[in-house]
Protein backbone atom coordinates (compact mmCIF):
# COMPACT_ATOMS: atom_id res chain seq x y z
CA UNK A 1 0.00 0.00 0.00
CA UNK A 2 2.84 2.39 0.83
CA UNK A 3 4.50 1.83 -2.53
CA UNK A 4 1.22 2.58 -4.31
CA UNK A 5 0.80 5.82 -2.37
CA UNK A 6 4.40 6.77 -3.09
CA UNK A 7 3.88 6.09 -6.79
CA UNK A 8 0.66 8.13 -6.87
CA UNK A 9 2.27 11.02 -4.98
CA UNK A 10 5.40 11.08 -7.13
CA UNK A 11 3.36 10.89 -10.35
CA UNK A 12 1.25 13.81 -9.19
CA UNK A 13 4.35 15.83 -8.24
CA UNK A 14 6.07 15.13 -11.56
CA UNK A 15 2.95 16.06 -13.52
CA UNK A 16 2.62 19.35 -11.59
CA UNK A 17 6.30 20.14 -12.19
CA UNK A 18 5.91 19.38 -15.89
CA UNK A 19 2.77 21.53 -16.05
CA UNK A 20 4.54 24.40 -14.23
CA UNK A 21 7.51 24.17 -16.60
CA UNK A 22 5.19 24.06 -19.59
CA UNK A 23 3.17 27.09 -18.49
CA UNK A 24 6.13 29.23 -17.43
CA UNK A 25 8.16 28.65 -20.61
CA UNK A 26 5.42 28.81 -23.19
CA UNK A 27 3.47 31.33 -25.17
CA UNK A 28 0.12 32.60 -24.03
CA UNK A 29 -1.86 30.75 -26.75
CA UNK A 30 -0.57 27.34 -25.59
CA UNK A 31 -1.36 28.25 -22.00
CA UNK A 32 -4.92 29.14 -22.99
CA UNK A 33 -5.24 25.97 -25.07
CA UNK A 34 -4.01 23.84 -22.18
CA UNK A 35 -6.51 25.35 -19.76
CA UNK A 36 -9.30 25.04 -22.30
CA UNK A 37 -8.55 21.33 -22.82
CA UNK A 38 -8.38 20.74 -19.06
CA UNK A 39 -11.67 22.57 -18.52
CA UNK A 40 -13.33 20.60 -21.33
CA UNK A 41 -12.13 17.27 -19.96
CA UNK A 42 -13.24 18.17 -16.42
CA UNK A 43 -16.69 19.21 -17.64
CA UNK A 44 -17.02 16.04 -19.71
CA UNK A 45 -16.02 13.79 -16.82
CA UNK A 46 -18.32 15.68 -14.45
CA UNK A 47 -21.22 15.22 -16.87
CA UNK A 48 -20.50 11.48 -17.19
CA UNK A 49 -20.30 11.17 -13.39
CA UNK A 50 -23.58 13.05 -13.04
CA UNK A 51 -25.31 10.67 -15.45
CA UNK A 52 -23.94 7.63 -13.61
CA UNK A 53 -24.77 9.04 -10.19
CA UNK A 54 -28.41 9.64 -11.11
CA UNK A 55 -29.04 5.89 -11.01
CA UNK A 56 -27.70 5.71 -7.47
CA UNK A 57 -29.62 8.76 -6.25
CA UNK A 58 -32.98 7.36 -7.24
CA UNK A 59 -32.86 3.62 -7.92
CA UNK A 60 -35.60 2.19 -10.10
CA UNK A 61 -37.27 -1.07 -9.19
CA UNK A 62 -38.92 -2.78 -12.14
CA UNK A 63 -42.05 -4.70 -11.22
CA UNK A 64 -44.43 -6.48 -13.54
CA UNK A 65 -48.15 -5.89 -13.19
CA UNK A 66 -49.85 -8.67 -15.19
CA UNK A 67 -53.29 -7.47 -14.17
CA UNK A 68 -52.72 -4.27 -16.18
CA UNK A 69 -52.17 -6.19 -19.42
CA UNK A 70 -54.85 -5.82 -22.01
CA UNK A 71 -56.99 -8.74 -23.04
CA UNK A 72 -55.58 -11.44 -25.32
CA UNK A 73 -57.13 -9.94 -28.45
CA UNK A 74 -54.98 -6.80 -28.21
CA UNK A 75 -51.68 -8.57 -27.58
CA UNK A 76 -49.23 -8.38 -30.51
CA UNK A 77 -48.14 -11.38 -32.52
CA UNK A 78 -44.81 -12.88 -31.43
CA UNK A 79 -42.38 -14.68 -33.73
CA UNK A 80 -39.81 -16.95 -32.07
CA UNK A 81 -36.84 -17.92 -34.25
CA UNK A 82 -34.69 -20.89 -33.25
CA UNK A 83 -31.52 -21.49 -35.26
CA UNK A 84 -29.58 -24.73 -35.56
CA UNK A 85 -26.87 -25.91 -37.92
CA UNK A 86 -25.09 -29.09 -36.91
CA UNK A 87 -26.97 -32.02 -35.31
CA UNK A 88 -23.72 -33.29 -33.77
CA UNK A 89 -22.96 -30.03 -31.93
CA UNK A 90 -26.61 -29.25 -31.23
CA UNK A 91 -28.35 -32.55 -30.50
CA UNK A 92 -31.81 -32.79 -32.06
CA UNK A 93 -33.31 -33.68 -28.67
CA UNK A 94 -32.13 -30.34 -27.26
CA UNK A 95 -33.48 -28.50 -30.29
CA UNK A 96 -36.76 -30.40 -29.87
CA UNK A 97 -36.98 -29.36 -26.21
CA UNK A 98 -36.27 -25.75 -27.17
CA UNK A 99 -39.02 -25.74 -29.79
CA UNK A 100 -41.55 -27.38 -27.47
CA UNK A 101 -40.59 -24.97 -24.67
CA UNK A 102 -41.12 -22.01 -27.00
CA UNK A 103 -44.50 -23.41 -28.01
CA UNK A 104 -45.41 -23.72 -24.31
CA UNK A 105 -45.01 -20.00 -23.56
CA UNK A 106 -47.91 -18.48 -21.65
CA UNK A 107 -49.22 -16.56 -24.63
CA UNK A 108 -52.29 -16.97 -26.84
CA UNK A 109 -51.59 -19.85 -29.21
CA UNK A 110 -52.96 -18.04 -32.26
CA UNK A 111 -50.53 -15.14 -31.71
CA UNK A 112 -47.39 -17.22 -31.09
CA UNK A 113 -45.39 -18.45 -34.08
CA UNK A 114 -42.30 -20.63 -33.64
CA UNK A 115 -39.86 -20.98 -36.54
CA UNK A 116 -36.88 -23.31 -36.81
CA UNK A 117 -34.00 -22.39 -39.11
CA UNK A 118 -31.92 -25.47 -39.86
CA UNK A 119 -28.88 -24.16 -41.74
CA UNK A 120 -27.34 -27.62 -41.87
CA UNK A 121 -30.42 -29.12 -43.60
CA UNK A 122 -30.04 -32.32 -41.59
CA UNK A 123 -32.62 -35.06 -42.05
CA UNK A 124 -32.36 -36.00 -38.37
CA UNK A 125 -33.40 -32.46 -37.35
CA UNK A 126 -36.41 -32.63 -39.66
CA UNK A 127 -37.36 -35.99 -38.16
CA UNK A 128 -36.89 -34.59 -34.64
CA UNK A 129 -39.15 -31.65 -35.43
CA UNK A 130 -41.86 -33.97 -36.68
CA UNK A 131 -41.59 -35.90 -33.42
CA UNK A 132 -41.53 -32.62 -31.48
CA UNK A 133 -44.74 -31.52 -33.16
CA UNK A 134 -46.50 -34.77 -32.33
CA UNK A 135 -45.18 -34.63 -28.76
CA UNK A 136 -46.26 -30.99 -28.38
CA UNK A 137 -49.81 -31.94 -29.34
CA UNK A 138 -49.88 -34.05 -26.17
CA UNK A 139 -47.54 -32.02 -23.92
CA UNK A 140 -49.19 -28.61 -24.27
CA UNK A 141 -52.71 -29.75 -23.24
CA UNK A 142 -51.17 -31.77 -20.39
CA UNK A 143 -49.37 -28.64 -19.13
CA UNK A 144 -52.49 -26.51 -19.32
CA UNK A 145 -54.76 -29.13 -17.77
CA UNK A 146 -52.62 -29.73 -14.70
CA UNK A 147 -50.97 -26.31 -14.35
CA UNK A 148 -47.41 -27.56 -14.84
CA UNK A 149 -45.10 -24.54 -14.62
CA UNK A 150 -42.01 -26.09 -16.20
CA UNK A 151 -42.13 -25.53 -19.96
CA UNK A 152 -39.31 -27.83 -21.06
CA UNK A 153 -40.38 -31.50 -21.06
CA UNK A 154 -36.84 -32.79 -20.56
CA UNK A 155 -36.35 -30.53 -17.53
CA UNK A 156 -39.74 -31.48 -16.12
CA UNK A 157 -39.17 -35.22 -16.27
CA UNK A 158 -35.59 -34.99 -14.97
CA UNK A 159 -36.46 -32.93 -11.87
CA UNK A 160 -35.42 -34.57 -8.63
CA UNK A 161 -37.88 -32.88 -6.31
CA UNK A 162 -40.89 -32.75 -8.67
CA UNK A 163 -41.84 -29.28 -7.44
CA UNK A 164 -44.64 -29.00 -10.01
CA UNK A 165 -46.27 -32.21 -8.79
CA UNK A 166 -46.87 -31.09 -5.21
CA UNK A 167 -50.22 -29.47 -6.02
CA UNK A 168 -51.66 -32.41 -7.93
CA UNK A 169 -52.58 -35.67 -6.22
CA UNK A 170 -55.20 -37.13 -8.56
CA UNK A 171 -54.59 -40.60 -9.94
CA UNK A 172 -55.31 -39.58 -13.54
CA UNK A 173 -52.47 -37.06 -13.38
CA UNK A 174 -49.92 -39.73 -12.49
CA UNK A 175 -51.11 -42.07 -15.25
CA UNK A 176 -50.99 -39.28 -17.86
CA UNK A 177 -47.60 -38.18 -16.56
CA UNK A 178 -46.27 -41.71 -16.97
CA UNK A 179 -47.63 -41.88 -20.55
CA UNK A 180 -46.02 -38.53 -21.30
CA UNK A 181 -42.68 -39.67 -19.89
CA UNK A 182 -42.82 -42.89 -21.92
CA UNK A 183 -43.53 -40.92 -25.10
CA UNK A 184 -40.56 -38.67 -24.38
CA UNK A 185 -38.33 -41.68 -23.75
CA UNK A 186 -39.45 -43.26 -27.04
CA UNK A 187 -38.51 -40.04 -28.85
CA UNK A 188 -35.12 -40.02 -27.13
CA UNK A 189 -34.48 -43.65 -28.04
CA UNK A 190 -35.51 -43.14 -31.68
CA UNK A 191 -33.20 -40.15 -32.05
CA UNK A 192 -30.34 -42.00 -30.35
CA UNK A 193 -30.71 -44.96 -32.73
CA UNK A 194 -30.87 -42.75 -35.82
CA UNK A 195 -27.82 -40.74 -34.74
CA UNK A 196 -25.85 -43.94 -34.17
CA UNK A 197 -26.91 -45.36 -37.55
CA UNK A 198 -25.87 -42.15 -39.32
CA UNK A 199 -22.44 -42.08 -37.67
Amino acid sequence: MHSFMLLAYSTTKISWLFFFFLTSHSHSWSFTLTWFLLLTSELTLSFIWLLAAAYRWRPVSWTAFPELLSDDRRLPRIDVFICTADPVKEPPLDVMNTVVSAMALDYPAEKLWVYLSDDGRADITLYAMRKAFSFAMVWLPFRRKYGVRTRCPNAYFSMKNDEDDGLIMRGEFWSERLKMKNTLMENKLAKFLILNLKS
